[in-house]
């Protein structure tokens, strides 16, 4: 009976889940396109192809709403399988997400020392394609592979303005689009793009010096939220000790599991809020 009753439940479960898919298909359909363009962005930055990027996302929500199901069976829970299920989806998108961020703010810490560099290569007579040669060659990844790309398409044939515009909407850099702008006022209008560059790299440097000073002082605060994050799961491992007969019960009940899952929820919120507060914005 209690097998039928599961069958059963995960029938309606599926017929509501069509249904739901059915009325709502729009907002779904809104939904993949944004986590697919959101993707492709970070994707390209981390200069990954994204030709079958909407393939690979179908098959993951396919493989998601398989292990809905067979977490649902195995754990005898559908609140931890919409639990497990959620986090398995989340988990890989907040991963790519944080190499692509952190890749963007290596190029932004690389681009003060690089912007130096173009401006006494200018100084010393070379032309801006050359220039820009020389930092391909000469600059730290990854800030050498964009360079390497500019130079490599302007080569090719592609006007160097195009590449300079193309290289500030793949990076999606405040500096970069600063230092860009720079470079294309100069090759069309001429100047003196050095003093230019270097007034940028002192600012960019400034910049660079108020966030880790923020960073340097909000280190503490932000232990505490790691900490903060963790201990939940320590004081659940004592309870199991101290009272295993009614810390059984998150587990088994379903008013235990709700509790459970709806506490894992506010903790990774929280975490989440806390580092967002803490992060520098300058």
């Amino acid at each position: 009976m209690g097998n039928e009753m599961m069958w059963l439940g995960t029938l309606m479960i599926g017929l509501a889940g069509a249904a739901l898919g059915l009325f709502c298909q729009d907002y779904a359909a809104a939904a993949f396109r944004y986590v697919e363009e959101d993707l492709a962005d970070k994707l390209t930055r981390l200069r990954y192809p994204t030709r079958r990027l909407r393939t690979y996302l179908t098959l993951w929500l396919a493989a998601m709403i398989a292990s809905f199901f067979g977490f649902w069976l195995v754990l005898e829970s559908w609140i931890f399988a919409i639990v497990i299920t959620v986090l398995l989806i989340g988990v890989p998108w907040y991963v790519i997400r944080r190499l692509a961020e952190y890749r963007r703010q290596k190029i932004e810490d690389q681009l003060a020392d690089a912007m130096v560099t173009l401006a006494n290569a200018i100084r010393a007579g070379l032309s801006l394609p050359q220039a820009l040669e020389m930092l391909a060659a000469q600059s730290p990844k990854p800030i050498s592979t964009e360079f390497h790309q500019i130079i490599g398409e302007y080569k090719l044939g592609k006007p160097l303005e195009r590449t300079l515009l193309e290289a500030k909407e793949r990076l999606k850099s405040e500096n970069f689009a600063l230092f860009a702008a720079a470079m294309l006022a100069s090759h069309e209008s001429g100047g003196r793009l050095n003093e230019t560059v270097e007034r940028i790299a002192q600012s960019v440097l400034e910049l660079q010096r108020l966030e880790r000073k923020v960073l340097s002082e909000t280190a503490q605060a932000r232990k505490s939220a790691v900490y903060m994050a963790i201990v939940p799961v320590f004081v659940l491992v004592v309870y199991y000790f101290v009272d295993p007969e009614n810390t059984r019960l998150l587990f088994v009940t379903a008013f235990g599991q709700f509790i459970l899952a709806t506490a894992m929820l506010l903790n990774i919120l929280a975490y989440f809020w806390a580092r967002k507060i803490l992060s520098p914005d300058i």
